[in-house]
């Protein structure tokens, strides 16, 4: 590695997020990996998805050898500015409506009685009027 490094900002680098143009973030390290995309044993969208982010963590967690990482060497084309790293946000779940077993069988029976209230008023409205029916 060249000791005068060039230094990428992390927009720049994640702007290279293409299968023709991709480049990663690895231990404060920029790789230009597009050469590589048809030869990744795992495939060009593993690298695609490690794109626009600091992939330290996706390479790290699959147990590259050292065969591989000595193969990053000739995909380096320098530093990344650590300033310009987003910093990393902490995962909020979308807010769920607690489980309740009785709204199923509420909105159930609201739908019967949707149904069955016209039936059960025209009902009643023929039985009134065939009792009441004057001679």
């Amino acid at each position: 590695m060249v000791s005068d490094a060039k230094i990428h900002s992390f927009e720049e680098v994640a702007n290279h997020n293409k299968i023709k143009d991709c480049w990663l973030i690895i231990s404060g390290k920029v790789y230009d990996v597009t050469p590589f995309m048809d030869d990744h044993p795992g495939g060009g969208e593993v690298l695609l998805s490690a794109t626009a982010k600091d992939a330290t963590n996706d390479f790290e967690d699959i147990g590259h050898s050292d065969d591989a990482r000595d193969m990053m060497e000739k995909y380096y084309i320098g530093e990344i500015d650590s300033t310009t790293v987003p910093n990393k946000r902490t995962y909020i779940p979308p807010q769920q409506t607690p489980y309740n077993p009785n709204a199923k069988a509420s909105q159930f029976l609201i739908k019967i009685l949707q149904f069955l209230l016209p039936l059960f008023i025209l009902g009643f409205a023929v039985t009134f009027r065939h009792y009441t029916k004057t001679e």
